[in-house]
């Protein structure tokens, strides 16, 4: 009999791309066999006034909390309760208005009795995720979210592995499908990440644009005198031209130098560039820098539908707010 300790190590990058390889055939097994209760608890969850409170214990607690975040962060009020806290008080967490997400790999975790009968005596939907059928939990629950047949990346097969894997990918599901559902866009989002750099680039330009008096602005008919003063006066090199009120154009330092000439004998919408590139006031700061990117400016000046001027961005308002 050979000694184990002599059996051959395999390179640390082998066991990672097997470990990859088979949680990756198992999300596909996955994709192609949703569970039939998925589309009821969506619009379940849809429709509820609370909130939804997930709740699991060990590897399945963690798992819980990823999901209760990301439902939160896009659009459905969730909270993650821990299943042996809960025992202890913090039932009173959950409400007749909510709707509860247990997890359970086997569907027998113990420290799950208590919520599970919190459920059933105040009539709060209870959605189940396991592996196994025919488990306490799944029978006890309304909707029931099976885990495909997957054996565990583990080599003993005993480490949650492939099913920690499965559950999150559901918890993700779950969000998106809710997101769609509830028609959340990019606005809604920045709602609920104000903060760092997916928050600057989930500003509108509205958010971070020069509006008011400080916007530069002169008459199609003004003498460039007058166009030259706003352009100095305000500071950003460039000056809107409007006729009626409607952005017609702009001025900028190299119109002047292409205008050098005749410059002072000029009018305003002699010397600009007329139909200007403009944005929007709900554009994404992060497109409009892209736009800015593209076109090799500085400045959007940002119109109304009917092409009024009410505000300018600059480049530097966008580096400043961390959108780059």
């Amino acid at each position: 009999m050979s000694d184990p300790s002599e059996t051959p190590m395999r390179p640390a990058s082998e066991v990672a791309a097997q470990v990859l390889t088979q949680e990756a055939d198992a999300l596909r097994l996955f994709a192609g066999a949703i569970p039939p209760d998925f589309d009821r608890v969506v619009a379940d969850i849809a429709r509820i006034p609370g909130r939804v409170i997930v709740s699991g214990i060990g590897k399945s607690g963690h798992i819980g909390r990823k999901i209760a975040a990301t439902l939160a962060s896009t659009g459905t009020p969730s909270y993650f309760v821990h299943a042996s806290e809960a025992s202890h008080g913090d039932l009173g967490m959950i409400t007749e208005a909510d709707i509860c997400i247990l997890i359970s790999n086997s569907g027998e975790t113990q420290e799950l009795g208590d919520v599970v009968a919190h459920t059933r005596r105040f009539s709060i939907p209870l959605v189940a995720i396991s592996s196994r059928e025919d488990s306490t939990l799944m029978h006890a629950a309304d909707y029931r979210l099976l885990l495909p047949p997957a054996p565990e990346a583990c080599p003993m097969g005993l480490a949650p592995t492939t099913s920690t894997t499965l559950t999150l990918a559901l918890g993700d599901a779950l969000a998106v499908a809710l997101m769609e559902a509830r028609d959340f866009r990019a606005e809604n989002f920045r709602t609920f990440h104000p903060g760092g750099k997916l928050g600057a680039q989930l500003s509108t330009v509205a958010q971070l644009m020069h509006g008011g008096d400080e916007v530069p602005l002169v008459s199609i008919d003004a003498p460039m005198e007058e166009a030259l003063l706003e352009m100095t006066s305000k500071g950003f090199g460039t000056t809107g031209v409007v006729r009626n009120g409607v952005l017609a154009g702009l001025i900028s330092d190299g119109d002047l130098r292409r205008n050098m000439a005749r410059l002072m004998d000029s009018k305003a919408g002699e010397v600009a560039t007329l139909d200007p590139v403009t944005v929007p006031p709900t554009m994404l700061a992060a497109q409009a820098l892209a736009l800015m990117n593209a076109r090799k400016i500085t400045t959007l000046f940002v119109v109304q539908e009917d092409g009024r001027p009410v505000g300018l961005v600059h480049l530097h308002d966008l580096l400043r707010a961390g959108v780059a």
